[in-house]
């Protein structure tokens, strides 16, 4: 009997094992605490696998609203937002989190299928830092997580 293994897993482990950042005696690697924020569940949830397989503590919201309310509670480095969620759309939630946190820094990061240059200048009027179109390359979002 073959046992099923997600393609996801699979290719997450060769992330993992090519792509590790080595840990030199003058420098480690910067862990941070992460919200993803994303309708979709599954992506969600891989998205926060692969962030928790760099180390980092990674807390997951399925709609804009929830992110609001998990921002407040956890207060997170950096927030991972798909734009088109219900309730609140990720513009929506980067204002408020904007509004709550303005004096203290936190990274918002767009992860959407809206990748138009409209949608890029959108999203920054919105608050936020950084726009990727998915799929993200894990290595891309993991490079931009260490400065």
């Amino acid at each position: 009997m073959h046992r099923y293994v997600p393609a996801v897993l699979i290719c997450s482990a060769m992330y993992v094992s090519n792509t590790a950042p080595a840990v030199s005696d003058s420098s480690a690697p910067k862990l941070r605490r992460i919200l993803v924020a994303d309708d979709n569940r599954d992506a969600g949830d891989t998205l926060a696998m692969l962030l928790r397989l760099d180390g980092h503590e990674v807390h997951v919201a399925t709609d804009g609203l929830e992110a609001v309310e998990m921002f407040k509670r956890v207060m997170p480095d950096v927030v991972i937002l798909d734009i088109g969620m219900p309730g609140l759309s990720g513009h929506e939630v980067a204002r408020r989190i904007r509004d709550l946190r303005s004096e203290l820094p936190v990274t918002l990061i767009a992860v959407t299928g809206w990748g138009q240059k409209a949608d890029k200048d959108r999203a920054a009027e919105s608050g936020f830092d950084h726009h990727f179109t998915k799929p993200v390359e894990p290595t891309v979002l993991s490079a931009l997580l260490q400065k």
